[in-house]
């Protein structure tokens, strides 16, 4: 058992939008990633999801409203909501959601949709 250095872990991955799992706890992940730009309107169905911002300014869009995140803030999403993750400049975040979660939920198939889950 290691402690992990989430800034370090995150500005690690190369590529954008591609999340990476840090630890399992039971059947949950905790994610590292990396962003830039728009993501996909999607909602999870079945899952709940939590962002939390490590460095950077995220915003989460809803279709009633937008919610900006800074450096430390976390926002909790409730399944079925329909979201669309947005960062101008390069965000790095952290993810909380169960293991059976797929990044783009209910808007699968775009090209972002990953195979599974990818460990740092």
């Amino acid at each position: 058992m290691k402690p992990i250095d989430l800034l370090a872990a995150a500005s690690s991955i190369e590529a954008l939008w591609s999340p990476r799992v840090a630890a399992r706890i039971n059947d949950t992940f905790v994610k590292l990633a990396r962003i830039r730009g728009e993501f996909v309107w999607h909602a999870h169905e079945a899952e709940d999801e939590m962002f939390l911002v490590l460095s950077g300014r995220l915003c989460i869009k809803f279709r009633d409203g937008d919610a900006w995140l800074e450096p430390g803030q976390a926002l909790a999403i409730p399944r079925g909501v329909e979201h669309c993750p947005y960062a101008p400049e390069e965000v790095c975040i952290l993810l909380v959601e169960p293991a059976t979660t797929v990044n783009t939920g209910d808007a699968q198939g775009d090209g972002r949709t990953q195979d599974g889950p990818v460990w740092l």
